[in-house]
């Protein structure tokens, strides 16, 4: 598993993938890092591709220190002000936003995905 910077602001890069064409249940291939500064915006893209009766439930999960994980407040981009951090499920093929909120203390991020049944899952994260 890798660890990407994404450190937003004015240090490039800003974007790093989490997963790309992952299958199966787990983590993410690669952690995300933003760097000691917790109070800048993040937008998770997840975009999906689908087989037969697809299901896969997902997790988003922060680190301070990338060994302890907890998780992390997101927002549905229908509603942006409405938190939350329960995990969800998708089934269809698309593409899902996330808001990741302010001022959390992750430095880390990763996606762990569990019940997967034929989904195939590509995931960026934007830092801002």
């Amino acid at each position: 598993m890798a660890t990407i910077a994404a450190l937003g602001g004015d240090r490039l890069p800003n974007t790093a993938s989490l997963s790309s064409a992952q299958t199966g249940n787990g983590t993410s291939t690669n952690i995300v890092d933003r760097g000691a500064f917790t109070g800048r915006p993040a937008l998770l893209k997840l975009t999906t591709a689908v087989g037969a009766t697809p299901t896969c439930t997902y997790a988003i999960e922060g680190s301070a220190d990338g060994i302890n994980w907890f998780a992390v407040s997101y927002a549905d981009s229908a509603t942006p002000d409405t938190g939350s951090v329960a995990t969800f499920a998708i089934t269809t093929a698309g593409t899902a936003y996330k808001i990741l909120r302010v001022d959390q203390p992750w430095r880390y991020l990763r996606l762990t995905y569990s019940a997967n049944t034929n989904v195939t899952n590509t995931a960026d994260l934007y830092v801002f």
